[in-house]
């Protein structure tokens, strides 16, 4: 691990480097050398010479601040002490990309398709286009702000943007976001491992096997695999575990392509099939004419029209892609710890990995959802591979491939506790070095609060629904927009500015998705459905 190391850089402002050579032991303060003498160890720290010069609301009381932000000063003219990431950045650019994109794919892509044939094939492309211009939008807002004041913490940002509320906001929207996250994944472990190995072994009536008590599964999963790979010093760490998980994710999409081009239209389920010979697989009607069941939608405005089946719920299902789809590249909060660890880091470079990352995403994203909806038109579900299984629930293909989502998903959990942690940390000890105790402690007891939810309050799932969709538009949308209204100096763009003005109507969209997705739930409880508020 990198504490047995000596840290090679430095980052000033620019993001040039500085030698260091000074090596450290675990939770020892990093002291960086600069061309001038260091200060001692009592004196104040010199702030950047662009935070000193920026208005007022930014630098008051940023001596009394500078124990917990001094770790994310990107310059320093006279030394650098970092507290919980005592390491300089090593990520490579490749790496990075991986972390990014795996924290942008969760399980979000199996409901992809039935969102699709919610809206119709045009009509989702130009809303995932829009979603994923507006992402990459936000993150350089992000990156903007971070870049003037020198601070690569989401928390700090919010800090030196509001004080201390502004702080306790973005760490609480982070850690109530993840846990949210992380908790819909385990779900997902509970409940589709004990169905995959059940299929696997062929077991048709279970007689209460611990291995099919999906309890005891995510518990095993969670120690085996998620706290080893959370324990991790670095993100960057995460990088392979990233690439395979993106992997798996690669083998779901060319198996959703492959099986369009296998499976008939329209489909018989499997426990029809079982009980009849001779089946109608033709896409034909007997007068030649294509079943209208087996017809794209290109656009589908309103569901009165278009679709064969409606009811109030289609009704309120074709309005929840838009919330679905606007939570499709939530990557902000791990947005800012990689940054802090790429290799020779500045603004245009971290812009380029988002981009990349959200760009590889939307690809992904846009194919699973335009194979997925053209295997099974309007009979798709909204976990797409359930609706396999309808017509082989022993399909070895699908089996693998639900293997290979349930692998990403869970290595996705590690990148996600580490912004929780981190925000946890800024929280509640700010001005703390890295300790090796509390970085275990801090992963553990997350992990034991998440599986006890999942074991025990599986209804508190419709509850995370309610703070993902108050907590993701705030970091999406909001968070990254008024930061960059306040931080960026007036003297440099004023109020009134173009840059500021679309940064306010930035916001706006968050506070009218917020509350779009706000409105959806409640009616969707209201109305005695439940798919507002699953997470898969």
């Amino acid at each position: 691990m990198s504490e047995d190391k000596p840290a090679d850089t430095v980052e000033t402002a620019e993001g040039n480097a500085i030698p260091n050579g000074k090596g450290h032991e675990p939770g020892e303060e990093i002291t960086a050398l600069a061309i001038t003498p260091p200060a001692e160890a009592g004196e104040k720290e010199t702030v950047p010479n662009s935070t000193q010069n920026d208005s007022p609301h930014r630098t008051e009381n940023a001596e009394a601040n500078l124990p917990e932000s001094q770790e994310f000063l990107s310059g320093m003219e006279e030394k650098k002490t970092t507290h919980f990431t005592d390491f300089e950045g090593k990520t490579s650019f490749g790496m990075s990309v991986f972390n990014l994109g795996n924290a942008i794919m969760g399980s979000g892509i199996l409901g992809l398709a039935y969102a699709m044939a919610n809206t119709g094939v045009v009509l989702f492309l130009v809303l995932l286009t829009v979603v994923a211009v507006l992402s990459s939008y936000s993150i350089h807002l992000l990156l903007k702000s971070s870049g003037i004041v020198g601070i690569r913490a989401y928390e700090q940002l919010g800090y030196r943007a509001f004080g201390t509320p502004g702080k306790m906001a973005a760490g609480i929207a982070i850690t109530l976001q993840n846990i949210g996250a992380m908790s819909s994944y385990l779900y997902i472990v509970k409940y589709e491992f004990p169905l995959v190995i059940q299929a696997f072994l062929r077991v048709d009536n279970p007689a209460g096997e611990w291995y099919l008590n999906g309890n005891y599964l995510v518990i095993i999963v969670s120690i085996s695999v998620i706290l080893p790979l959370a324990l991790m010093k670095q993100l960057g760490y995460l990088g392979y575990t990233s690439g395979f998980s993106l992997s798996c994710m690669v083998f779901f999409l060319i198996s959703v392509i492959y099986k369009k081009f296998n499976t008939p239209c329209p489909f018989t389920d499997f426990a029809f099939n079982s009980t009849t010979i001779g089946l109608n697989v033709s896409a034909m009607d007997p007068g030649g004419e294509p079943d209208p069941a087996c017809i794209p939608k290109m656009a589908n405005l309103n569901s009165q029209v278009g679709f064969m089946h409606v009811t109030q719920s289609e009704t309120a299902n074709t309005a929840y892609t838009i919330p679905i789809l606007a939570f499709a590249f939530v990557c902000h909060p791990e947005v800012l710890p990689i940054y802090t660890e790429l290799r020779n880091p500045n603004k245009k470079k971290m812009q380029h990995v988002a981009n990349i990352s959200i760009a590889v995403m939307y690809g992904m994203y846009f194919l699973a959802a335009l194979f997925g909806y053209l295997t099974f038109y309007g009979e798709v579900e909204a976990e797409l591979l359930h609706t396999y299984s309808r017509i082989d629930p022993y399909d070895t293909l699908i089996l693998c491939v639900r293997v290979a989502v349930l692998t990403a998903v869970t290595l996705t959990v590690p990148i996600v506790l580490f912004p929780v942690r981190r925000a946890i940390q800024q929280m509640m000890f700010p001005n703390k070095t890295f300790n090796w105790p509390r970085h275990i402690a801090i992963a553990a007891v997350l992990l034991t609060f998440i599986n006890l939810l999942v074991i025990f309050a599986p209804n508190i799932l419709g509850i995370f629904g309610i703070i993902g969709a108050t907590s993701a538009p705030c970091l999406i949308f909001i968070f990254p927009a008024v930061f960059y209204i306040r931080i960026v100096p007036k003297e440099e763009e004023p109020m009134r500015s173009f840059p500021k003005i679309l940064a306010a109507c930035f916001a706006g969209i968050g506070f009218l998705f917020m509350i779009m997705s706000l409105s959806f739930i409640i009616i969707d409880w209201t109305s005695g459905n439940s798919k507002a508020s699953s997470g898969h």
